[in-house]
C-alpha cells in the first residue's frame, strides 16, 4: 500500500484542521459567558448575516465537544486548533474567571489529549468581548494590558497540558474589516485608528509572549497570519513597486514584527509621509523586538495579484492601502466560483519558499487553507455521504505544493485545513460550507462526514498520498 505513495511527508508532521470559539461554540449566552461584538452587531443588525443567521447557535461544539473530537480521531486528526472565546472565560474582558469556563475548555483539552489528538489554543480570533469594544476595543491601550491579563490566565490555567499557543489569528482582519472595509463591527472607516489597531495587536502579541517566557514552560507559542502573495501584472518597475506595497500593507505588517521585531521601512515611510504613525511609547518597540515568535501559522486562501494605481481617488476620498495600487484581475485565472477567490495553489510554496529565504526559516505550519462551496447539499449521495471531489483536489494539489516546499528545505511542520466542521463563517454565516464534516442546522446540527474527511484520514495515516 505506501509503496504507491508520491508524497511523503516527515513522520510526525502535524495533520488536523482549525476553527475557532464564536463560530463553533454556540451557547453564545449560557453558563457566564458575557457578550462580543458578533453577539452585539448580530443583535442590532442581524440583515447583515447570512440567512439571518446568527452566532448563539452555530455548530453547538459547546455541548457536541466528545462527539466532535471522536470524529477527529475517526478522520486522522493529530492535531487540532482551536481558540478560547476571551468573553466566555472573563465575562467583560477583565475581571473574574468564569468558572464554567475553566471547565469546559479543561473537558475539551483533555477530551482531545485522551484520543491523541495535541491541542493547539488560539488566543484571539476576531472576537473582542463587547465591555472593552465599548471603550475602543484595540484602539484603546487599555485593552493591551486586559488581553495580557487574560492571555496569562489561560496560561495558568491549561498550559500545563498546552504546548502550543498563539496569540492572534489573522490579527490583519479585525484592522481591515473593522476600521477599512466595513465587513467587521465596528465598522469605521479611519485609517488613522486601524493602524492603532494593528500597533496594539502586535504590541499585545509581544507582551503575551513575554508573559508566556516568563512561566518557564517548554512549550511554543506564535501568531497565525494570513499570507496572501502579492503578485505584480508585470514586471513594469512601477508594477512590482505596487506589489511591494501591497506586501508591507498586508503581510509584511504583521509579518515582520512577529517574526523579526522591527516594522517595513516602506510601511513605515508612508505612514510618516501621511500623518499616521500610531501612538506609542519608546518601551514598546524594545518590547516588540524582544518577543519573537517562536511558531508561526500561515493560512492561505488566495493571492492578490496588482498593478501601478491607473485611478487617482478623489482628493477628499478616506486615505486607504488601496490608494498605492489597483487590484489586477488575472485572465484565465482559476476560480472558486461560490467564494469569488482565486485558486492559486503555488502561491502556499512561494510563501513557505519566502519564509525560508528572508525569514530565518522560522518553523511554522499551514494553520488554515480550504474550500469554501455553497449548496453542498446537491452533492449529497443516496448513502448520505457528500461527494466532495472539489475538496479532496484542492487539498491535494496545496499539498504537492507544501511537499515540494518541504523538499526544498522549508521549516514546515503540518497542514491544518479549515475547517473541521462546516461552521458558523461571521456576516457570511453557513453560506459557504468548509468543512470535513457536514453540519445539519434543520437536524439538531447532525454531523456526517463528507468523502474529504475518509480521504484525509488516508492521508494522515500514510503521511502521504
Amino acid at each position: 500500500m505506501t509503496n504507491d505513495i508520491k508524497y511523503k511527508f516527515p513522520v510526525d508532521f502535524w495533520w488536523g484542521s482549525s476553527a475557532s470559539a464564536t463560530q463553533t461554540e454556540g451557547a453564545a449566552d449560557v453558563d457566564g459567558k458575557g457578550k462580543n461584538i458578533w453577539d452585539y452587531w448580530y443583535e442590532i443588525e442581524p440583515h447583515r448575516f447570512f440567512d439571518g443567521v446568527g452566532p448563539q447557535d452555530t455548530s453547538q461544539f459547546y455541548t457536541k465537544y466528545k462527539e466532535d473530537i471522536r470524529l477527529m480521531k475517526e478522520i486522522g486528526h493529530n492535531s487540532f486548533r482551536m481558540s478560547i472565546s476571551w468573553a466566555r472565560l472573563i465575562h467583560g474582558g477583565t475581571g473574574e474567571v468564569n468558572g464554567k469556563a475553566v471547565k469546559f475548555y479543561n473537558n475539551v483539552i483533555d477530551e482531545m489529549i485522551a484520543n491523541g489528538i495535541e491541542p493547539f489554543v488560539n488566543l484571539f480570533h476576531f472576537d473582542m468581548p463587547l465591555e472593552l469594544q465599548e471603550k475602543g476595543g484595540w484602539v484603546n491601550r487599555e485593552t493591551v494590558e486586559a488581553y495580557v491579563n487574560y492571555a496569562k490566565t489561560a496560561f495558568e490555567l491549561f498550559g500545563d497540558r498546552v504546548s502550543k499557543w498563539f496569540t492572534h489569528n489573522e490579527p490583519i482582519v479585525p484592522v481591515e474589516g473593522g476600521y477599512m472595509y466595513d465587513f467587521h463591527y465596528p465598522n469605521e472607516v479611519n485609517f488613522k485608528k486601524a493602524v492603532q489597531v494593528a500597533f496594539h495587536s502586535i504590541l499585545a502579541s509581544a507582551k503575551a509572549i513575554k508573559e508566556y517566557k516568563a512561566l518557564g514552560r517548554n512549550g511554543e507559542i506564535g501568531i497565525i497570519l494570513n499570507l496572501t502573495p502579492s503578485y505584480p501584472r508585470s514586471q513594469n518597475p512601477e508594477d512590482v513597486k505596487a506589489s511591494v506595497l501591497a506586501d508591507a500593507f498586508f503581510n509584511r505588517s504583521f509579518l515582520d514584527p512577529s517574526v523579526k521585531g522591527t516594522f517595513p521601512k516602506e510601511l513605515t515611510d508612508i505612514l510618516k509621509e501621511y500623518n499616521y504613525l500610531p501612538e506609542y511609547q519608546k518601551e514598546d518597540l524594545e518590547i516588540i523586538a524582544g518577543n519573537t515568535v517562536d511558531l508561526l501559522g500561515v493560512n492561505y486562501y488566495q493571492p492578490r495579484r496588482v498593478k501601478a494605481k491607473e485611478h487617482m481617488p478623489h482628493l477628499d476620498a478616506p486615505f486607504m492601502p488601496d490608494h498605492f495600487f489597483d487590484n489586477y484581475v488575472m485572465p484565465g485565472r482559476k476560480m472558486n466560483p461560490h467564494r469569488g477567490w482565486e485558486i492559486y495553489e503555488k502561491g502556499i510554496y512561494d510563501i513557505l519558499t519566502n519564509l525560508r529565504e528572508n525569514y530565518g526559516n522560522i518553523p511554522c505550519f499551514i494553520s488554515e487553507n480550504g474550500m469554501g462551496v455553497e449548496g453542498e447539499e446537491k452533492f449529497r449521495d443516496d448513502n448520505g455521504m457528500i461527494q466532495d471531489d472539489y475538496r479532496i483536489e484542492f487539498i491535494r494539489d496545496h499539498l504537492q505544493w507544501v511537499h515540494k516546499a518541504l523538499e526544498e528545505g522549508a521549516n514546515v511542520k503540518g497542514y491544518h485545513m479549515w475547517t473541521f466542521m462546516d461552521n458558523w463563517s461571521w456576516s457570511n454565516a453557513y453560506k459557504n460550507r468548509y468543512g470535513f464534516v457536514s453540519v445539519n442546522l434543520d437536524k439538531d446540527a447532525e454531523r456526517t462526514v463528507k468523502k474529504s474527511g475518509y480521504w484525509f484520514k488516508k492521508v494522515a495515516e500514510q503521511n502521504g498520498f
